[in-house]
């Protein structure tokens, strides 16, 4: 999973782009004191960086500097500056990328990824799908929801695939069925509610109710 280190100023601000980033299935952190930035570079080994221009006692092209002495990760730049002279400046100091704020975070995630893609020559774009707040990482197969995360089984991890895929639709257990044929064992009726109690168990555990409902006599339905 791909780390994000965000060097933030505003508290604010870095916490909504911890969380949005998460959300996207990447591991994201904020720091909280300015005075050692490499030190938390180097104990959290970002895979990117979220650099703020204003900072408390240095500003952000020092921290670029000095972290292009020791390391050539990704840096994009945060500032409410949207001057060329900033920018070129952002670039020159060993930037990858700038973003003017305020911002789309919308915008902040397509340029994470872009640089990522650009950067890491093994980088495949993390795929995640989302309902109400639940998350599936499509690479690990595992589902989060309030940052905790909830390991599956192969057959729980296809069965919420296809709900959460098809969310809003009635999905006949015949459908569900079909997609776990491929897996080690044969699914049968009997097999399938026992999957779909375990998987609706686990989804408890962690205050999850009622997020797969059963529409008797048709199938399971995930509605956001």
């Amino acid at each position: 999973m791909y780390q994000i280190l965000i060097v933030e100023d505003d508290i604010t601000i870095a916490s909504l782009l911890n969380e949005n980033i998460k959300k996207w299935g990447f591991d994201s952190s904020y720091v909280s004191d300015f005075n050692h930035i490499l030190e938390e570079y180097q104990t959290k080994k970002p895979h990117l960086i979220l650099l703020d221009i204003s900072l408390p006692f240095y500003n952000g092209y020092y921290w670029c500097s000095e972290l292009r002495k020791i390391s050539n990760v990704p840096i994009i730049f945060l500032s409410s500056h949207s001057e060329n002279l900033d920018i070129v400046m952002a670039m020159n100091m060993g930037g990858d990328d700038y973003i003017t704020k305020p911002f789309s975070l919308d915008i902040v995630i397509a340029k994470i990824q872009a640089v990522l893609r650009r950067t890491y020559a093994y980088y495949q774009e993390l795929h995640t799908l989302e309902v109400n707040g639940v998350l599936l990482n499509l690479n690990d197969t595992s589902l989060s929801y309030q940052n905790t995360k909830i390991e599956l089984t192969k057959n729980e991890f296809k069965i919420i695939r296809l709900l959460m895929e098809k969310k809003n639709e009635i999905v006949s257990r015949e459908e569900i069925m079909k997609s776990l044929w491929d897996s080690d064992s044969f699914i049968d009726d009997n097999t399938l509610t026992v999957n779909v109690n375990r998987l609706r168990k686990k989804l408890e555990d962690k205050g999850l109710f009622d997020f797969i409902l059963t529409k008797k006599g048709m199938g399971y339905l995930v509605h956001d």
